[in-house]
């Protein structure tokens, strides 16, 4: 009986590595089907469910949700020099070393303004060290400083004809930054061109090199006199061609962004914007509850005492909400994407290093949508790993646990001399913070404790997830922000991957929602959400509508005096062919001047982009038509029943078209 057993238990493990062995094969030498047979694997957390295993892209409801916003797709991306450039001259005034403090947006703001400012000194521009990253955190070796985030070559040879570009300084000028005797500026946010060139230059000239160190996102004003416009362009330059990510990063944001197409799906990428600075800056402590609230309300203290905030600590956060200076909720922005027509099985990407609050603030947004996922959702612990490269192991070096009062009793006695002797009193208890959570300090002490070793790595490793995010939100058929403002005021992640998403394709669907008029709209429903009228159903739709066109305007004046890469337009973008020749689609040659009259773009693509013009025809593109011909809306609002989905695809034309919207463009696009 045990020879049979055992028999029995062979077979069965040949069984197991054979099927293990085909499956390998599968994914290794199928091409045909692999994008399906990739998402039914159980190596990711995330496994797709659709109420219909096919969707029709030539639907004209699809193409309402999903397709181009037809007025920008005369804009083309064009940030070549206009005029006379010269190439950066091979005798310089010196060496610009820069140290650069922040998070992702920060960083990224700050190395576009360095480049200008090179430019603008005719200086030779040390690789920025970025300070996110030393090596005092245990990173791996092999990615220092700039190159842990950017590729170091593909920055140099991008920007070969604008600035010279070096990896390291010569030694003399090492050994004499290493004892502190060259210059060092701190650079205050948003300078004018004046102040490098009456303190920094002459300083430059006389010492052969100078030290910046940028702190505040961005070391140079956004809007720059007219004079300078190719500077604009070269901003772009770098944003926008010169940064690219290193090729484990964009490797892995490649495979992310494949794995989220494998269904054949489009998806919406969403950024919450809800970090805790943000949320302390704005005063919206008291959207949060318990011990969250308490937080926010440390850090806006923290930033009273250091000048950041010249408000009192206690505001009020529902007043603020309703002015649209705090974020909109991941709940608030999932009623917005279902009032407009977004059904529950559509896949939404929630980006960003850090959502305040925890995975408990999306619990919402999951109710609402079924396909919600994250980078962790679609990546392995592996391929992380891989990206963070060989990092010192940091546990070790941690303090072991305190001896117990015992034990210090029996040390003191064995070492206490001649007796009798009193003993010792105990030590004071270690604050180890752990009584309610991480943030079990607040119980305790009224200063935060200083970042461990291991949190600051932590931090480095945001720069690297943020990376793989902003790569996935770029590409992204839909991107709908939460907030658009850092813990300091100024535009942020989200703001960054709107102008990015601007430049490259202003056409792809863009919501920026206006937070005061979004506000209003969600607290008329408040109470009964899922009775939604049809009425309030045209005015969101309406109101998102409006905003693919009008939150051009309004970043321009809003967002891009605050930082010149949420709103590159029109210093870095072209027109592909004349306004006139819009009159074969059926569009009003007037309604698209006009919106072009607004953003400013009045330079014409050169004659080699004209190769390639878009084809531009009267069913495509007449999204007025497409929308009055909708008869077939969403369906009904909440229609989704969370344990059951195969039933849904039941709901009849009739219900359907109770809430269908055969006006919401009027006064949209108009």
């Amino acid at each position: 009986m045990k020879s049979k057993m055992k028999w029995v238990g062979l077979v069965g493990l040949v069984l197991s590595a054979f099927s293990i062995f085909v499956h390998f094969l599968l994914t290794r030498f199928t091409e045909e089907g692999v994008a399906e047979y990739q998402s039914s694997i159980t190596i990711f957390s995330w496994r797709p469910i659709f109420e219909n295993a096919e969707i029709s892209i030539n639907n004209p409801f699809y193409r309402r949700l999903w397709g181009p916003v037809s007025r920008l797709e005369s804009l083309h991306p064009d940030a070549n020099p206009r005029g006379y450039y010269a190439d950066p001259s091979l005798q310089t005034n010196g060496f610009i070393f820069v140290r650069i403090q922040g998070g992702f947006h920060e960083i990224r703001n700050s190395i576009c303004d360095v480049v200008v400012v090179s430019r603008l000194l005719n200086a030779t521009l040390v690789i920025p060290e970025i300070q996110s990253t030393t090596s005092s955190k245990g990173i791996s070796s092999k990615f220092k400083s700039f190159g842990y985030l950017y590729n170091e070559d593909q920055f140099m040879v991008a920007l070969a004809k604008d600035v010279k570009v070096v990896k390291t300084l010569p030694k003399i000028l090492k050994g004499a930054r290493r004892k502190k005797e060259i210059p060092s500026f701190k650079v205050p946010h948003s300078s004018s061109p004046h102040f490098f060139m009456h303190r920094v230059l002459p300083v430059l000239k006389k010492h052969a090199v100078v030290e910046l160190v940028i702190s505040s996102g961005g070391c140079l004003q956004a809007i720059l006199p007219p004079q300078f416009e190719e500077y604009q362009r070269l901003r772009c330059r770098v944003a926008f061609h010169a940064l690219r990510f290193r090729q484990e990063v964009q490797e892995l944001a490649t495979k992310i962004l494949q794995r989220l197409r494998a269904p054949g799906r489009p998806f919406i990428a969403f950024d919450p914007g809800m970090t805790r600075d943000a949320l302390a800056y704005h005063g919206c402590a008291e959207l949060f509850q318990d011990v969250h609230t308490e937080l926010i309300q440390h850090k806006r203290s923290w930033m009273i005492k250091h000048g950041i905030v010249k408000e009192k600590l206690s505001v009020n956060s529902a007043e603020r909400r309703r002015n649209g200076s705090c974020p909109l909720t991941p709940q608030e922005v999932g009623i917005l994407l279902r009032a407009y027509g977004y059904s529950w099985d559509t896949i939404i990407y929630v980006s960003g290093g850090e959502v305040f609050g925890g995975q408990r603030t999306l619990i919402p947004l999951h109710a609402m949508f079924e396909n919600v996922i994250d980078r962790t959702s679609l990546s392995t612990p592996w391929e992380l790993t891989r990206l963070y490269g060989r990092e010192a192991n940091l546990v070790d070096t941690y303090p072991g646990a305190p001896p117990s009062v015992e034990e210090l009793k029996n040390e003191a006695w064995r070492s206490g001399g001649p007796r009798p002797r009193p003993l010792p009193p105990p030590p004071a208890r270690p604050k180890s913070y752990n009584i309610e959570g991480w943030w079990g300090w607040v119980a305790e002490s009224d200063n935060e404790p200083d970042s461990t070793v291991m949190e600051l790595r932590m931090n480095a490793h945001k720069l690297l997830w943020e990376a793989i995010d902003y790569v996935v939100c770029v590409e992204a058929d839909v991107f709908i922000p939460g907030f658009d403002r850092d813990g300091k005021g100024h535009p942020n992640f989200a703001s960054l991957i709107m102008g990015h998403r601007l430049y490259q394709s202003a056409a792809l669907k863009t919501y920026r929602p206006k937070r005061k008029e979004a506000a209003k709209l969600i607290d008329e429903i408040r109470d009964h959400i899922y009775q939604a009228n049809h009425t309030w159903l045209k005015s969101v739709r309406r109101h998102l509508r409006k905003t693919l066109l009008d939150g051009l305007v309004e970043a321009s004046i809003m967002s891009k005096p605050l930082s010149f890469l949420s709103h590159p337009v029109p210093e870095c973008s072209c027109l592909r062919y004349d306004i006139s020749e819009t009159s074969i689609n059926g569009s009003s040659p007037s309604s698209l001047s006009q919106v072009l009259d607004n953003l400013g773009v009045v330079h014409r693509c050169p004659a080699w982009m004209d190769t390639d013009l878009i084809s531009r025809s009267i069913e495509k593109e007449n999204e007025e038509d497409l929308d009055e011909g909708d008869l077939t809306s969403s369906g009904l609002f909440f229609q989704h029943n969370g344990g059951n989905h195969e039933g849904e695809g039941e709901i009849s034309n009739k219900e359907e078209s109770q809430f269908e919207d055969q006006e919401e463009l009027e006064g949209g696009e108009r």
